[in-house]
Formats: structure tokens, sequence, C-alpha cells
């Protein structure tokens, strides 16, 4: 039996990016001869998302891409947590569904983890020719600097804390979801200090990161408040 890649793709008014990524999504894939699926966890978009996802599933096949959708918006990690269960591969793909993260960087999440058996690959904007587009000054201080406080506080030896495009093996992914206790933008940086604690290894690649095609980043003042709380939370905790 062979490896099995699972996206698991969070999505709230993703209508317009939904086709381009499942197109890329299933080009990386069968370029790389590999077998996947996609699990789109659509928290009730108004946009008819979920309108899309089954016009996808006429396409691609129910076998590549899954539609399991959720009352509301309910959070990023429930999400991961709702997409888990109807996993059927071995590994498991975090992305965002706005583009911010390009498919084609998948083979080599997937050639990575296979030269040392890790647990985890996560991409990174901070090292090697990583890289940010399209952010200005002030989100790549936010960010640098979030990344700086949580290295600085909780040192898990990790570049890029609060990337959100990783590949886990799948239990790995549902024992760090079990121990975490964050929501939102903290989530991504606790499951890897979590992950650190847990012993399991973890290897980074390089990749670029590009702000939103479409739509408005997500990210405000109050998530802002709400990480350095969740740094701090998680340092005296972990």
């Amino acid at each position: 039996m062979g490896d099995k890649y699972s996206v698991i793709l969070p999505t709230y008014n993703e209508k317009k990016n939904l086709p381009i990524l499942i197109y890329l999504l299933s080009k990386s894939f069968k370029e790389a001869g590999l077998d996947w699926e996609v699990i789109i966890v659509d928290d009730n978009s108004p946009d008819g998302t979920q309108i899309i996802a089954k016009k996808l599933i006429d396409i691609f096949g129910s076998n590549h891409i899954q539609l399991r959708p959720r009352p509301g918006k309910l959070g990023l990690g429930t999400a991961y947590v709702h997409g888990l269960q109807f996993v059927t591969g071995n590994f498991v793909i975090i992305m965002d569904a706005d583009f911010s993260h390009h498919p084609e960087a998948i083979p080599q999440f997937i050639k990575k983890q296979k030269e040392g058996n890790y647990d985890i690959v996560t991409g990174t904007r901070y090292s090697g020719d990583g890289g940010v587009y399209g952010w200005d000054l002030k989100r790549k201080l936010v960010s640098r600097g979030a990344n700086f406080l949580a290295d600085f506080f909780l040192r898990p030896r990790i570049s890029d804390l609060t990337g959100s495009f990783r590949l886990y093996k799948r239990e790995v992914l549902s024992k760090v979801i079990e121990v975490t206790k964050s929501k939102g933008y903290v989530f991504q940086m606790e499951m890897i200090v979590r992950a650190r604690n847990l012993g399991y290894n973890i290897a980074e690649v390089p990749i670029s990161f590009v702000d939103r095609l479409y739509g408005d980043s997500k990210l405000g003042g109050s998530e802002i408040v709400q990480y350095l709380k969740g740094v701090w939370t998680l340092f005296t905790d972990v």
C-alpha cells in the first residue's frame, strides 16, 4: 500500500480561489505520481463556496474531493479536527485556501519528509530562499516580531512558527491536535511547540508566501493581542 496524501482545506468565502487551487493541487499530485484527496471543510460560506465544491467533486471525482461542511464559523483548530475524521491518507497536508500557499511546494515537502522520515514538515518564510510577497512593512514586522517572541520564550528551534502550510504524519497530527488548546492565530504556533515537546522530529522547507489574491486578510489588531496572550500562556504552561 503506497502513501496517500490528504489535504485538509478550511474554507470561508473562497468561491473564487477554490477551482484554481483544486486544479493546481491535482496537477502537483498527478505530476509527482502521488495518491491524493482534498477534504474541504467549509464553514457555511454565504458566497456559494459549497456549490463550487460540489461541482469540483463532479469534475475530479469523490475519491479525490470530499466536502465536509460545518454549520458556521468555528475556527481553524476545530476545522482540522473535523477534517481529520474523514481523512483516508496516511499523511495530512494543511494549507490556506486563499493562495497564500502554492501547491507546487507540496512535492518538496514530501521529498523532505522522506529524506529523514520526519513526523512534520513545515513551510518557512524565514529561511533559505523563503519569502513574503505583498505584505507591507507593518505586517512583516508583526509577523517577524511574533516569531521572534515565540522563539525567544518557547525555543522550538523552528524559524517560522506561525506558518500554516505543513505536512504531518496522520497519527502525529491527531496526537498534537489532541493536546493543543488555543484557537485562531496562535493555534499553528502551539501545534509546533507541542509537537517539539512530544519529541516529534520536524523539518523545514523554504516557501514563498503570497498575500491573498482575493478577499481581505483576516489578521487584525485583536488577533495580534490574542497572539501575544497565546505566547505567554504557552510559555507559562509548556
